[in-house]
């Protein structure tokens, strides 16, 4: 229930900020966001406020956005089907009910004929069955429309689609998810550097910092303090240079020089396990060496976004490596997460608001990859539309974007079936 908890926690918290900076700059740039849901599934509770339906749902995994345009529209309509429809006092129609499973009292049943709830806002039809007389409704602006789930969310009209805002504008709300993701890293590093009072300054060097408990370095005998100064006859000055041929082989022997504080030196052999994230990377249990620095009101607000700008470096060298040398052992999906979520659950409310943090920054980096269905694609598509001095066609847009999903589906299935074979089949 813990790791349950935590897997919860960490992936609905940076989902949710991401979409929560698509929200904000959407509603600042004149687009009218219809619903904003936390969650997903089947609803529990709506709540409309200021034009927006704020949803939560069954399922606490993240939530979305869905802004006017941006492939929504009442499709739900068609011609033939019958609706109810409450007006104004001026005959206006405010509300439009095309569900059966909700009556609406004092509302007007209406045989559907024809309708425009972009442009022209009317709906026209035969009024009580009265099959002799068309009747046409004007429609308000602002008026609502109740989906077959019972949720009511406004209208569409053109003006406040995501189209007809300015091309500035929307890249900033394309770009705003990712935003906020780098934006709740710092945050969370800073919280963290504040719950600690100082950082963790690490030693470079081959000196062993710390032994995991039970791990290969623990049972073979291998202390803090002690310094690994050969592998394989390869010289090991630097901690990186130990990782670098352990991490290269896993199931494989390997003889290990090391020198104690006294300058006494010993030659044990070991066999580094595979690890659970990646089987071809070996491990031994050995932690770098690091000393505690206190740091000041600003020095921690300094770590925060120096932490965040460093996990942004690192998945960048990733995405390089992964697109010099692609394999899918070098990604990982939400089962990836679970299982990482397992450990950290174990480590406190630290190690689970760093593991956030570095979750947050992964996730605002791989949406920026120009990929069409992911922001980045959405930013190309803005700048050849700031090039051309038009946009692309709606038709073109939406086959290129299709075109991206079901490339991300494939490779979320690849992925995911590829981390239950690591973690629950190997």
């Amino acid at each position: 229930m813990k790791t349950f908890l935590t897997f919860i926690f960490v992936f609905g918290l940076i989902v949710l900020v991401h979409e929560f900076g698509h929200f904000i700059f959407a509603k600042r740039g004149g687009i009218l966001v219809r619903e904003f849901s936390i969650g997903m599934g089947p609803k529990l509770f709506y709540h409309r406020h200021n034009g927006t339906t704020y949803t939560i749902r069954l399922l606490p995994i993240g939530g979305y956005v869905r802004m006017a345009g941006e492939g929504e529209d009442e499709g739900e309509l068609s011609p033939g089907m019958h609706l109810s429809l409450v007006v104004d006092e001026t005959g206006v129609v405010t509300k439009i009910n095309p569900t059966k499973k909700i009556q609406l009292p004092n509302s007007i049943p209406v045989e559907l004929i024809a309708y425009d709830l972009e442009d022209e806002l009317f709906i026209k039809g035969y009024e009580n069955g009265d099959e002799s007389e068309e009747k046409v409704f004007p429609v308000s602006h602002d008026a609502t429309i109740i989906e077959e789930d019972g949720i009511e969310t406004q209208i569409a009209p053109r003006d406040v689609q995501f189209q007809s805002a300015s091309l500035g504008r929307r890249m900033m709300t394309n770009f705003a998810g990712p935003l906020n993701n780098f934006i709740l890293a710092a945050v969370l590093f800073i919280l963290v550097a504040f719950m600690q009072g100082g950082k963790y300054v690490e030693d470079p060097s081959n000196a062993i910092g710390g032994i995991i408990q039970n791990s290969v370095a623990d049972k073979a005998g291998i202390k803090p303090g002690d310094k690994i100064v050969q592998v394989n006859s390869n010289e090991t000055p630097k901690f990186s240079d130990i990782s670098a041929e352990i991490s290269s082989n896993a199931g494989k022997k390997v003889s290990l020089v090391l020198e104690n504080d006294k300058g006494e030196k010993r030659t044990v052999e070991v066999v580094p396990e595979k690890s659970e994230q990646n089987p071809n990377v070996g491990m031994i249990g050995i932690q770098m060496s690091s000393k505690f620095t206190p740091l000041s009101f600003f020095g921690k607000i300094k770590y925060g976004i120096i932490q965040m700008a460093a996990n942004s470096l690192t998945i960048f060298k990733a995405l390089g490596d992964l697109i010099t040398g692609f394999s899918i052992n070098k990604l990982g999906g939400p089962v990836m997460i679970f299982k990482l979520s397992e450990s950290v659950s174990k480590s406190g409310i630290i190690a689970i608001l760093s593991f956030t943090a570095m979750l947050s920054v992964n996730l605002g980096i791989m949406n920026l990859i120009p990929l069409p269905g992911l922001d980045g694609g959405k930013l190309v598509l803005n700048l050849f539309e700031g090039v051309r001095g038009k946009p692309l066609s709606q038709e073109k847009e939406v086959m290129i974007t299709m075109a991206g999903v079901v490339i991300l589906v494939v490779l979320m299935v690849a992925v995911t079936w590829n981390d239950i074979q690591r973690f629950f089949i190997q």
